[in-house]
């Protein structure tokens, strides 16, 4: 059941906005393929969509390490190369990005320079499983998960909070079979997690002493894989990328869905959904073949 009607969800057809040219495709084995695809080569793998203080889009390329930067008129260019396996991204007000990197933890870039630094590359001297996404409250606060090769087998992925300016680092959660995607509400009084093998998108209650509270599912779905990158909405809803059933799942704020924005590509992984600045049109990393997509925003 996907609403309390029973009406199905409006279908919406995102399109093809820009691909990854062929001049920056590595076709090339690497280690994290070897891990998580299977052994197949795999010329780029994108994820981490964000816009920069500059308009441009940013990316990443899990495999070859790289952070890419497209411009309006599909020009790409490399920004960074990380040395690991950078995943998500999210724009600090200073204009620097900050990078969930699975092999080095957080770091932050300046896309200006391509320079990189780490933030945190531990925990009490212990590694991180594996940083997966992150997002920052208005405060400066940056939530972040820890997601590794977790799963219903061993469900002991983490949710972390970082405070900047004090250096306090705060485990939220430590019991999700593969937090993945990760968002604030509009008001920042809830976080949502994308717990990818688990197939739902889990909800919990931000506490007034920054704890959680009463974590349950707000959303189950279906698949091969599950629940990927998640965006909060100006409306109050949840955009959810399902990196198997090939698109992004619009939510209202009860957990029903409204909308659904479909992959023009067969057998697509969506992975990822950023709003644009101007509030009009979603933009979705396909990642499997390299493409950006868009589709506009349900009201």
């Amino acid at each position: 059941m996907w609403n309390l009607n029973f009406a199905p969800p409006v279908v919406i057809e995102a399109r093809v906005i820009a691909a990854m040219p062929a001049a920056l495709r590595l076709p090339r084995r690497s280690a994290w393929a070897d891990a998580n695809k299977a052994g197949h080569i795999v010329d780029c793998f994108l994820e981490g969509p964000v816009f920069g203080a500059d308009s441009a889009l940013y990316v990443t390329d899990i495999p070859h390490g790289r952070i890419l930067r497209v411009d309006g008129d599909n020009d790409w260019c490399v920004v960074a190369e990380t040395g690991g396996w950078p995943n998500g991204l999210a724009r600090h007000r200073d204009g620097s990005l900050w990078v969930a990197d699975y092999r080095l933890g957080i770091l932050r870039c300046d896309p200006a320079t391509g320079q990189v630094d780490t933030v945190l590359g531990e925990r009490n001297s212990e590694s991180f499983k594996g940083v997966n996404d992150l997002v920052f409250d208005r405060a400066g606060r940056l939530y972040f998960t820890d997601q590794g090769q977790t799963g219903l087998h061993d469900p002991h992925g983490r949710v972390y909070r970082y405070d900047p300016a004090s250096g306090r680092l705060d485990l939220l959660l430590a019991n999700a079979p593969s937090p993945n995607g990760i968002a604030l509400d509009a008001n920042e009084q809830v976080l949502f997690v994308a717990v990818t093998r688990a197939n739902q998108v889990w909800r919990g209650p931000l506490m007034r002493d920054g704890s959680l509270s009463k974590m349950g599912a707000f959303r189950t779905f279906f698949g091969t894989s599950g629940p990927d990158g998640l965006a909060s909405t100006p409306a109050g809803g949840l955009l959810v990328a399902h990196a198997s059933l090939g698109g992004v799942f619009v939510l209202n704020a009860g957990g029903e869905v409204t909308h659904f924005l479909k992959s023009p590509i067969a057998g697509s992984t969506v992975t990822n959904a950023a709003i644009r600045p101007d509030g009009g049109a979603v933009v979705m990393t396909e990642s499997a073949t390299g493409a950006i997509l868009e589709a506009p925003l349900p009201a």
